[in-house]
Formats: structure tokens, sequence, C-alpha cells
């Protein structure tokens, strides 16, 4: 095919352009894009079959935790370190109801073990915190709703296992809450790994920007085979449509003498904060404004700021600085934004450890914020990031339709379930970011690494019952302050 060039013909060619007379290629590789590969070159599915023979798949199975690893009390109270004083015996008392709770607020504990087994080097924009509760529902910006990875508070650039591997464990966890068998626990782990080995190979297949936009909502239940799992959905889903800014902002405020709203303190849980600590949030959102695309400017300038408070949130995240900011409409019409603390990634000293170059991180909430969208398909559209006091913040809608399955309250059937389709979901958000064919090649077809991470995450679940077992004693002997019930 011949095209003009600078008023010259060119001939276009798989390997670039080509001068019409000469053959001389014309435009070299461009950066950022891929360059076309020669024939004969190693593919990045060979070079993933090639990685077996240095990390066998068997070998994810390992699990060897050495005499330095540090005590689970005092990984607890090291990473309570920062937080608002008040607040930590809340988390602890969460951390504490159960194993698979305590999991959930150990995020940099587990990286300090995954660091110590077998890894590929392969990475990825990773969750960092990838357990079965941080999966739900949220809004997309035409009022339907996605189901996808929701919590990126450590999201890094690192080992793809390591979500792999925490996801596994978390099921297990989970379904020993519920009350399944062990044989249960296990299949949960190995068809979660199963989900992602099949999806990734899958998306290695396809189009990259058919990959790029793969699994939509409605078909992930039939590809996942996870029919005994459509009635919690709808019914989560039903409970997320209602689930907004304007709910809650019906429960949680009071009308003021000026016409306007401010929020009803609600301690712990929900408090206003000094005018000056609510000026300073306010007006750090002039700073947020410049991180979002400027097609949502007029959205947010139609809405003015009524209120500020602190809201509790999660487990791991409790006793982070979470503000709710109250912004309504000219109707009265109420629309709230999280504007939540963004400490460093738990894992980032893990990774170091591990042998992993990191990259500088100007600003940690616009590390979540990147990461975020960088893993998945459909993102709030107010996304953004700013600093308040001189601490990096992230900032979101509040009560943007989330919805959540609670995985330590699935039946047998469905907690198989909601592993597959949270493995196939785990799959396509690496897939962003990392090349879904080296990941391909090295899981392979058969069921060698889905056995292995199965095996890793029913040995890692003990090891967590254990940590859990030491924080309640820890508790009950007065030794950490612990607040239940909240």
């Amino acid at each position: 095919m011949f095209v003009r060039v600078a008023g010259e013909a060119v001939m276009v060619t798989e390997a670039g352009v080509r001068d019409a007379d000469s053959g001389t290629v014309r435009i070299p590789r461009v950066q950022g894009f891929a360059e076309w590969s020669p024939q004969g070159a190693r593919s990045p599915k060979a070079e993933g079959k090639a990685l077996r023979e240095r990390i066998p798949r068997r070998a994810h199975a390992t699990l060897d935790l050495d005499g330095a690893r540090p005590d689970a009390v005092a990984a607890v109270e090291e990473s309570n370190r920062g937080r608002i004083p008040e607040l930590t015996p809340i988390r602890v008392g969460r951390m504490a109801a159960t194993p698979f709770a305590f999991l959930r607020g150990s995020a940099g504990l587990m990286a300090h073990d995954l660091a110590r087994t077998p890894m590929t080097r392969v990475r990825a924009q990773i969750c960092g915190d990838a357990h079965a509760a941080n999966f739900g529902l949220y809004g997309d910006a035409r009022g339907g709703l996605v189901i996808d990875l929701n919590d990126f508070d450590e999201t890094v650039y690192g080992p793809w296992e390591w979500d792999l591997k925490r996801l596994a464990a978390s099921l297990v966890l989970a379904g020993r809450e519920a009350g399944a068998d062990e044989d249960t626990c296990r299949a949960a782990a190995h068809d979660a790994a199963g989900a992602y080995r099949r999806t990734m190979r899958l998306l290695a297949k396809l189009p990259v920007l058919d990959a790029w936009n793969a699994i939509a909502d409605e078909e992930l239940v039939s590809y996942t085979d996870a029919h005994d799992l459509l009635g919690t959905l709808e019914r989560v889903s039903e409970k997320a449509r209602a689930n907004t800014s304007g709910r809650f902002a019906a429960r949680s405020t009071e009308p003021t003498e000026e016409g306007g709203r401010r929020f009803v303190d609600a301690p712990p849980v929900l408090r206003r904060v000094p005018d000056a600590e609510a000026a300073a949030v306010a007006a750090s959102l002039e700073d947020y404004l410049a991180t979002l695309s400027e097609d949502r400017l007029p959205l947010l300038s139609r809405h003015a700021v009524h209120d500020v408070a602190i809201r509790i949130v999660g487990t791991g995240s409790v006793g982070l600085r979470s503000y709710v900011v109250l912004l309504l409409d000219h109707r009265g019409e109420a629309l709230i934004l999280q504007v939540k603390e963004a400490r460093g990634s738990a894992l980032l000293p893990h990774l170091l450890t591990a042998g992993f170059e990191a990259a500088p991180v100007d600003h940690e909430g616009r590390r979540v914020v990147l990461g975020q969208k960088r893993m998945q398909v459909v993102s709030d559209i107010l996304l953004g990031w700013t600093t308040v006091e001189g601490r990096p913040f992230q900032v979101r809608q509040f009560r943007n339709r989330k919805g959540s399955v609670d995985p330590a309250a699935l039946s047998t059937d469905q907690l198989d379930d909601y592993a597959r389709m949270t493995g196939a979901l785990l799959a396509r958000a690496h897939s962003h970011s990392a090349d879904p064919r080296l990941i391909s090649g090295y899981c392979g077809k058969n069921e060698e690494l889905d056995e292995a991470v199965a095996a890793f995450a029913t040995a890692y679940a003990d090891v967590t019952e254990a940590d859990h077992a030491a924080l309640v004693a820890a508790v009950r002997a007065g030794k950490v302050a612990a607040e239940t019930g909240v």
C-alpha cells in the first residue's frame, strides 16, 4: 500500500514505512510503542515457558518462614504507627474478630513472608491487598454496576504471584470461618488459581484491545461457571443501587439555619471536625481539581462544599485520616467525596528485600489513583489526589453504589463460584500492565500451578490462624488495647 508522506510516495509494510523507490525504512521505532518482532524471535509465551526451568510451578507451594519473621502482635503495633491514636483500638478489635479479619489488616506481614517465597520475577501493577473481600460492585458513569477489585491502598508494581497467593489464602480462611470443610476450602484456593490461569490464557489469545476490555459484567458469571452465586450477586446489586451519597446524606446529615446541611456526630464511626481542620480539607480540594480531567470540572463546579467529617472505614484502613466532604447541588442533592489518607504501600520494604527496584513515589495519593486506573476496566470518574497539611490523600466518590459479597458468609457451592470469579478478575486486572502471553506461558495448561497455590494457601491460612490467636491472647492479657463491636 502506498501513502503520501511530506508529498512523497512511501510504502507501508509490516516492518515500518519504506521509501517507494529505495525500500529504506523511513520511520524508526516510536518511543512508547512496541517494536515489530522479527521472524524467528522468541515469543513472550515461549519466554514464559522458559521461566518454568528456573522456578518450577510446583515451587509455589513453598512456605518456609525464617526465624527473623516479625512477631504478629509487634507487626500489628508497628502498622498502627502514625494513625490516629484513639482509633487504633478499633482497628485491633476488628482484626481480632476472626483469622480472616486479621489477614485483612496484615498486608505488610504477609508481604514479608511472600518476599521469601519463589518468584518468577515477572511484575505487574498489583493490588497488594487482593484478599477475597476486596472485590465488589460499584457504579460506572452511566449508572451501571461493575464488579472488580475495589481497594488499592497498597497497590504497587510487584510480583503477580503475591496477589494470587493472598487471594487464595483469604479464600481458605473465609471458607473456614463459614464452616466449610477443609477439602472445600482448599478447592476454593485451587479454583481461584485455575480461573486466573485460564483467564490469562484466554486474554493472551485475544487482540490486545479486546483483551483490555474483556470480561464484561454480564458475561462474568457464565464465563466462570458461577451460577450458584447468581442469586447472591443479584441481592448485592439491588442493595448497591441504593447505596448512594444521597441516601447516606439523608441518614447522616441535618439541615442548617442557612438552608444547607451538615453532618450529625455518630461517634466513633462519624464525627465532625474542628473548623480549622475542615477548612484545610476543603481548601485541599482546589489542588484535587487539578488532578482531574478537565471535562469533570463543570460537574463539580455546580456543587458547593457544606461540611467535613471523619468517618471510619474498613479494617486495615482504620486509624487513617479518612474525611467525608458534603457537597450539595442547586437542588440540595448530595454528592459526597471521600478524602482518604494515603500512606506508603506496606509492600514496598519487602519488595526491596526481595531484590526488586522501586521507582520513587512523588505522591502516595497519586500512586493509589494511578494504580487503580491501571487495574480496573472502569474507574470512578472523580478519582484524584491532594495534600492536606502536608499529608498525601486520595479523593474519590463515597457510596458510589458500592456493594460487596461477604466471602465468609457464602455456602460451599457459592464459595467455589466466588473463587473462580475473583481469580478471573485478578487475571484481567494484571493483564493491563503485564503481557498475558508471558504469564500464560508460565502458568501453562495443566493444574500444576493451581495445586501449588492451593497448598501454599492452606499452609498460610494455618500461619494466619496462629497470628490471630497471638493477637487475641495479647488483647486478653491487656498488652494491646482493643475495642470490639465498632
